[in-house]
C-alpha cells in the first residue's frame, strides 16, 4: 500500500496536469488516464465489497457533472457513458477553460488499494466560493487525520466533525441533493470499502496499522464537487498520509 500510494500521488499530482486539454471529453481523458495508471504499476481494477461494484477507474468529471446522481454510495456522481455504465465519464461533456476537474480514482498494487481524489482548476481559477469550500474540506481532512490514533472511536470522530460544521456548509456536504453519503472516510485494503468507517454506528476503537481513506467533499451548483481524499495509516502520532500532500485545486494554466 505504501508503494501503491506513491504511484497514486505521482499519477494525480504530476502526470494528470499535462494530460488535460481544452475540448477533450471526460471519456477521452479517462481512456488516456487508464494506460498511464497501468504503466505506473496499477493492477488494473478497483474492487469493492458493495454489490456488483468493480471498476477500472472511478469518477472522472468536468464541472458540474460530478454532481449528477448515480447508484454509487459516495459523495460524487457522474453522467458516465450510459445510465447502465455511469463511470468513466461522458463522451459529450467537453472540458472548457475556467472549469473544475474532479478525479476520484482508486489505485491498486498486488491486490491492495489506495484511494485519492484530486481537483484541478483548468485554464483559470474557480470562484472564491468554491475555493473557500474546498479549503474547509481540506481542513476537515486534516482534523480527522490528526485523530487517527489507536483507541480513537470512528463514530465519535464523525459526530464531532459534523456537529462542528455550520448549517449552511452542511447543505450539499458529502454529496449534492437528497442522497448525501453518511460517512467521512472508510477503511481500505483488499477492497476499497472496508471497515472501519468514519460514520455513525462504528464504535470499535481504531488500531495501529489500520488504513483509512478520508474524503470530505461538498457540492456547489454549476461548479461541481470540491474537496479532497487521501489514504492514511493509523499511528500513535495520528494519521500518516501515504498518497501525497498536495491540497488540491491544482492549477493547470
Amino acid at each position: 500500500m505504501e508503494s501503491c500510494g506513491e504511484i497514486h500521488r505521482r499519477i494525480l499530482e504530476e502526470r494528470v496536469p499535462a494530460m488535460l486539454r481544452e475540448g477533450m471529453s471526460e471519456a477521452e481523458f479517462a481512456a488516456a488516464l487508464y494506460p498511464v495508471m497501468v504503466e505506473e504499476g496499477h493492477h488494473g481494477v478497483a474492487r469493492f465489497a458493495m454489490f456488483q461494484t468493480e471498476m477500472a477507474l472511478g469518477n472522472i468529471c468536468f464541472g458540474e457533472s460530478s454532481l449528477y446522481p448515480n447508484y454509487f454510495d459516495g459523495p460524487g456522481g457522474s453522467y458516465g457513458l450510459h445510465p447502465a455504465v455511469p463511470l468513466l465519464g461522458s463522451r459529450e461533456r467537453k472540458l472548457a477553460k475556467g472549469e473544475l476537474v474532479f478525479v476520484d480514482i482508486a489505485c491498486g498494487v498486488e491486490g491492495y488499494h489506495t484511494d485519492k481524489t484530486m481537483t484541478y482548476m483548468f485554464g483559470g481559477p474557480v470562484s472564491d466560493e468554491a475555493i473557500a469550500a474546498h479549503e474547509q474540506c481540506v481542513a476537515i481532512q486534516n482534523s480527522i487525520a490528526k485523530q487517527l490514533k489507536p483507541g480513537a472511536i470512528p463514530s465519535a470522530i464523525y459526530q464531532q466533525i459534523i456537529e462542528g460544521l455550520n448549517p449552511d456548509f452542511l447543505q450539499n456536504f458529502m454529496g449534492s441533493g437528497s442522497r448525501p453519503a453518511r460517512f467521512l472516510g472508510h477503511g481500505i485494503g483488499l477492497q476499497i470499502d472496508e471497515a472501519p468507517v468514519i460514520a455513525k454506528g462504528f464504535d470499535e476503537p481504531l488500531q495501529e496499522g489500520m488504513v483509512l481513506a478520508i474524503e470530505p467533499k461538498k457540492g456547489l451548483d454549476q461548479i461541481g464537487l470540491v474537496g479532497i481524499e487521501n489514504t492514511f495509516v493509523v499511528t500513535t502520532e495520528g494519521g500518516r498520509c501515504i498518497t501525497g500532500a498536495h491540497p488540491g485545486l491544482l492549477k493547470v494554466y
